[in-house]
Order: C-alpha cells, then sequence, then structure tokens
C-alpha cells in the first residue's frame, strides 16, 4: 500500500498524456447505462404487456403509455442534449445548435422521434411477421417478440436508425452496441433495411453502416455484408453492398463493397464470397470447392 501514492500519480500523469477524460467540468457525455435504461423502457412502450413484471390495466391504457412517454422523453432530451453539445464541441465551429441553444434542439429531435414511434411499431409488426412466417420452428408471434435475438436486435436498429438520420452523435452507435453485446448481432446504425426483415439465428451476423438492404430479406447466421476496404479516407462513400428485395442469404456467406448488388430474388448459398454484383433470380452456392452461380431453374 506504500506505492499506492506513486502508482495514483502516474495515472493522473497519463490522463494529461494520453487523454480518454470526460471532464466533469464541462458538458459530459451520453451515459451508457442511462442510454441502456431508455432502450427497456422504449422496448416496454413499444410492446405493451410483453416486458412488464405486472399485468397491463387495459382500462387505464391511455395514461399508462402517456406516464411512460413523458419519462422516457425526459431522458432522452437530456442524453440527446449531451449528444449534441459533445459535437459542438468537437466541430471547432462548423456544428452549431442556433441561438435557441442545444436544449431546444434535443426536444425537437425528441418530438419527431415520438411521432415515428407508431410507424416503427408498423414496420415492426411486418419483421414480427416475417420472422413467424419464415422459421417453422416458431409457434407464434409472442414467441417472437420474447426470445428472438434477430428480432430484438432489428427493433433496436429500427430505433436507433432514426436518431442516426437525425445526426445525433454516439447515441445510435451506444444503442446498436448494446443489443450487439446481448445478441451478437451487429448491425450499424446507418444502415437502411426495409420492412419484413427476419434474421435466423443470427449469431455473428455484421451488417455494415452503408448497406442497403430491400423488402421480404432474410439472413441467416454468420452473414457479412461487409466492406472491401477499412482505409478511413473512403469513410465518406458506400462501401457496403446492396441487397435488393426477396433474396435469402444462408450462413456463413460474405458479401463485400459498395458497388456490389444482389438482385431481387437471389438465393445466396452457404459460405459463399461475393465481391461483384449478381443478377436478379440468381442461386450462388459452392460445389466441391469451386463457386456456382447459375439462374434459378423455375425462371430460366
Amino acid at each position: 500500500m506504500r506505492r499506492l501514492h506513486k502508482s495514483i500519480e502516474s495515472l493522473v500523469n497519463s490522463y494529461s498524456l494520453y487523454g480518454l477524460v470526460n471532464h466533469s467540468g464541462g458538458a459530459n457525455l451520453p451515459s451508457r447505462e442511462s442510454i441502456a435504461a431508455i432502450l427497456r423502457r422504449l422496448d416496454e412502450l413499444i410492446f405493451p404487456g410483453f416486458r412488464e413484471d405486472e399485468d397491463l390495466d387495459h382500462d387505464n391504457l391511455y395514461l399508462i403509455t402517456a406516464e411512460k412517454v413523458y419519462h422516457i422523453a425526459r431522458d432522452l432530451v437530456r442524453e440527446v442534449e449531451k449528444s449534441i453539445a459533445f459535437s459542438f464541441r468537437n466541430s471547432n465551429g462548423d456544428f452549431s445548435c442556433g441561438h435557441e441553444g442545444c436544449h431546444a434542439v434535443a426536444e425537437l429531435i425528441v418530438d419527431d422521434f415520438f411521432d415515428e414511434v407508431p410507424k416503427i411499431r408498423r414496420v415492426l409488426d411486418l419483421d414480427m411477421q416475417a420472422a413467424f412466417q419464415g422459421d417453422p420452428a416458431a409457434k407464434s408471434t409472442a414467441e417472437v417478440i420474447l426470445s428472438y435475438p434477430g428480432f430484438q436486435a432489428i427493433t433496436v436498429h429500427r430505433l436507433a436508425h432514426f436518431f442516426w438520420t437525425r445526426q445525433v452523435p454516439l447515441i445510435p452507435r451506444m444503442m446498436s452496441e448494446l443489443i450487439h453485446g446481448r445478441t451478437g448481432i451487429d448491425i450499424h446504425p446507418g444502415a437502411t433495411i426495409g420492412e419484413s426483415f427476419f434474421i435466423d439465428h443470427g449469431t455473428g451476423v455484421v451488417i455494415g453502416e452503408t448497406t442497403v438492404i430491400g423488402k421480404n430479406v432474410k439472413l441467416y447466421q454468420g452473414v457479412t455484408l461487409g466492406a472491401l476496404s477499412v482505409n478511413k479516407e473512403e469513410g465518406n462513400k458506400k462501401r457496403h453492398p446492396t441487397i435488393e428485395d426477396e433474396v435469402t442469404i444462408y450462413a456463413g456467406a460474405t458479401i463485400l463493397g459498395g458497388e456490389t448488388t444482389i438482385g431481387r430474388g437471389c438465393t445466396i448459398g452457404g459460405n459463399v464470397w461475393i465481391t461483384t454484383s449478381v443478377s436478379p433470380e440468381t442461386l450462388v452456392y459452392t460445389r466441391t470447392g469451386e463457386q456456382v452461380i447459375k439462374v434459378k431453374e423455375s425462371d430460366a
């Protein structure tokens, strides 16, 4: 214990040398714990009666919902304001909250978010139906809501994506990484994903920032929709593939590149590696060590 004072001095010196300090004297950063709590309460709001310990009182549903919304909105405004202030501090004058301040901007964003929640619920209903219809093992839609990691991941993604489109820093990535840690499914909040999306099993799925996914797409575990290059200079380019409507991608497939498009109605077999576009209604699979590409027989 006699050496602790030297350790403390060395630790404090490292704060000056390497940074990595969230200064309490300035505007604070959003709290990981607060974002996790907000996500839990949003989950209750989006799926009433599925997450709470108590029975849902239908006679007082409006009052219960209003109370939840006001509490979540208050906490969200606080965290969004912190995020916007962070962006302002790190933008060298290129970003401004305007004359009304960051709090007013945060309130507008959160108001817009709650306007969007009913629309998000509509799309999630289609995602849930896709999971139920697409998995013979699913015995009920309630089972999908309560236990399917792919559905949990897409739920959080649709929430995080809203804040990404409003250019809120930090919070969307925090949301996506919280659910990534729980499910093993890594969806960047910038990815654009159409309705009726289903991830079966899900562990190891990676969907990059500039990925565009159409409607009625189904992925299995271990699928990577990634970039051909990880150069920092290409950060503002489309680096990830486009997956058109009605595509199924089986386990372990890797599809890379911002110019790569998987055409409508394709089936991509397990463990294939694709870096160029595939025409619509095409089947791609591996056979005895080689990759086979052919038009689906039913459409030939």
